[in-house]
C-alpha cells in the first residue's frame, strides 16, 4: 500500500483546522464560557451559547480531518467540490463575524483581526490546494484514448 501526500496545501489546511479546533475549545473553556457562569444570564441562554461555541469547534475538527484525508487523494474531481464547499462556509463564517460585529459595535472590528487573518490564511491554503496542477499532485491515472 503506497500512502503518499498528494496535496501539501490540504495537509497544512487540515493541520490548521485541527489547531483552530483545539485553540477554540481551549479558549472557550478557559476564558469565554466561565464568564457565563458568573453573570446574570439565564440558564437556557448559557446552554445555547455553549453549544453554539462548541459547534464551531466541532466544525473545525471535522474540516481538519477531511482535509488531512483529502491530502492523500489523487483524484481531484472527487475532492474539489468538497474543498469549494468548505471555502464557501468559511467565507460565510467570516462575513457573519464581521457583519454582526460591525452591526453591534463597529469599533470592535479591530478585535476580530486575528480571527479574520487566520480564516483568510486558511482559505488561501485551501484555494492553493484546489488550484494545484495535475503534475504537482502526482496524478498518474492512465489517459483514455
Amino acid at each position: 500500500m503506497n500512502v503518499k501526500v498528494r496535496n501539501f496545501y490540504y495537509l497544512i489546511a487540515g493541520i490548521l483546522a485541527i489547531l483552530f479546533a483545539v485553540t477554540h475549545a481551549w479558549n472557550g473553556q478557559s476564558a469565554v464560557l466561565p464568564t457565563l457562569q458568573v453573570s446574570a444570564i439565564a440558564t437556557d441562554t448559557q446552554t445555547i451559547f455553549t453549544y453554539v461555541w462548541h459547534i464551531i469547534t466541532a466544525e473545525n475538527l471535522v474540516f481538519g480531518i477531511v482535509f488531512i484525508l483529502m491530502s492523500f487523494q489523487s483524484d481531484r474531481s472527487k475532492i474539489r467540490p468538497v474543498a469549494w464547499t468548505i471555502v464557501s462556509l468559511l467565507i460565510v463564517r467570516l462575513m457573519v463575524i464581521l457583519g454582526i460585529t460591525a452591526f453591534h459595535d463597529i469599533s470592535a472590528l479591530a478585535d476580530t483581526l486575528i480571527d479574520s487573518i487566520a480564516i483568510v490564511i486558511y482559505v488561501a491554503f485551501i484555494v492553493l490546494g484546489i488550484r494545484m496542477k495535475k503534475k504537482e499532485i502526482g496524478d498518474q491515472s492512465p489517459s483514455v484514448k
